[in-house]
């Protein structure tokens, strides 16, 4: 049975945040919500950003566990920012539900909603100074840094959740089904030892993995444990704090990310009620260590049997995410021309041994940008907007 209430599920039209769209969210796009929140919570702002975006932190509840949440660490991971808003809402909206109000009793939330406003506004992984913030959690060289390193100094949290999206390469394990949500508890060292912090996270993992499952089967993956000093949650959980990383990743169709937002949502919020509740204390480890774990084997388009210089091929194609004014486009780049090529992808086409050529007839090769192709003498569009 999911742990989630039926009204939740039912009603997260109403929860989701209608100021909050598409790929492109920076602090413009969240002033609104931010104002929203600050009615109804206690907020503050912890800083300025290198370029001088305030750095805002809300704050909810009132309980004795202590879990600190940040989004948008790199600026353009956007879409758990969004399912931030939409559990804010709920907190405001469900405030005499019983389980919200479990929630909140017992848990203290500090949310940083966007950590780097700066790469946010360019729509960019790293910060002003291009310093990847998920890389600087020794040396603290950046101001982003600093204000996160001084709110988890001060506040002492007991849970630690790191919010992230992901690429579209991202498999669920070894078959055919996107990496739609995945989730990590960082090492604390290179041997990768199963420590207290470590444990107490791989049980909440556990917990939000059988409700979740059940939304999105075979769509949920392990992400690499891999030891690294420098990122903030190995950081975090080598110092005793059971850390958490929610990556969003591709979902159907979904450039977008509407639907994994709607997924982050429930995600979120099976872990807070599984932390409220203690009921992740009763999973075992095994649930953690069965979540299959992500691999790269998608790309976004691949054109099957294609004729490219009298050779039959499949041509793979991957979106660059590129901002055009105010908007995200997805621009596809030509990655791989080879025979069989053994991935899978988004979208197949099946070119039936036709001669694939750009729209000037010229022939096809790697590392280029595509619009659009020329097959059987008809035109097709190839970036994500036009499909």
């Amino acid at each position: 049975m999911i742990n989630i209430p039926p009204s939740i599920l039912r009603d997260y039209a109403i929860f989701k945040e209608a100021a909050l769209n598409g790929r492109y969210i920076n602090a413009t796009h969240i002033s609104v919500p931010l104002k929203k929140a600050a009615s109804n919570f206690e907020s503050e702002i912890l800083g300025e950003s290198t370029l001088g975006e305030p750095i805002h932190l809300i704050k909810v509840g009132t309980g004795k566990v202590k879990i600190l949440m940040w989004s948008q660490m790199h600026g353009n991971e956007s879409t758990t920012t969004k399912a931030v808003f939409d559990m804010l809402n709920v907190f405001s909206n469900c405030s005499q539900d019983s389980v919200v109000k479990n929630m909140v009793s017992n848990c203290t939330l500090y949310i940083i909603p966007m950590l780097n406003p700066d790469g946010a506004r360019a729509y960019t992984r790293v910060n002003a100074n291009e310093i990847d913030l998920n890389r600087d959690a020794k040396d603290l060289s950046q101001v982003e840094s600093r204000v996160l390193r001084a709110v988890f100094d001060d506040f002492q949290p007991d849970f630690c959740f790191n919010l992230h999206d992901q690429r579209t390469i991202f498999s669920a394990g070894s078959k055919e089904f996107p990496a739609t949500l995945s989730f990590l508890t960082p090492s604390e060292d290179l041997e990768r030892t199963v420590t207290p912090s470590r444990t107490g996270s791989m049980k909440v993992i556990g917990a939000i993995y059988k409700d979740l499952s059940q939304l999105i089967p075979n769509r949920i993956g392990r992400y690499d444990d891999g030891f690294n000093a420098n990122c903030t949650g190995d950081a975090f959980q080598s110092m005793g704090v059971p850390t958490i990383l929610f990556e969003a990743g591709h979902s159907y169709g979904d450039y977008a990310r509407d639907k994994t937002r709607e997924y982050v949502f429930y995600a979120l919020f099976s872990a807070l009620n599984a932390i409220s509740t203690q009921s992740y204390k009763k999973f075992d480890t095994s649930v953690y260590f069965n979540i299959p774990e992500n691999e790269k084997l998608f790309y976004d388009v691949i054109l099957r049997n294609a004729e490219v210089n009298g050779q039959i091929v499949d041509i793979a194609i991957q979106f660059k995410e590129i901002l055009m004014d105010t908007e995200i486009k997805f621009l596809g780049s030509i990655e791989n021309i080879s025979p069989k090529i053994a991935f899978f992808a988004h979208k197949e086409i099946q070119c039936d041994f036709e001669r694939v050529t750009l729209p000037d007839n010229k022939e096809l090769i790697e590392n280029v940008i595509v619009n659009k192709i020329l097959l059987k003498n008809e035109f097709l569009m190839i970036n994500y907007e036009k499909n």
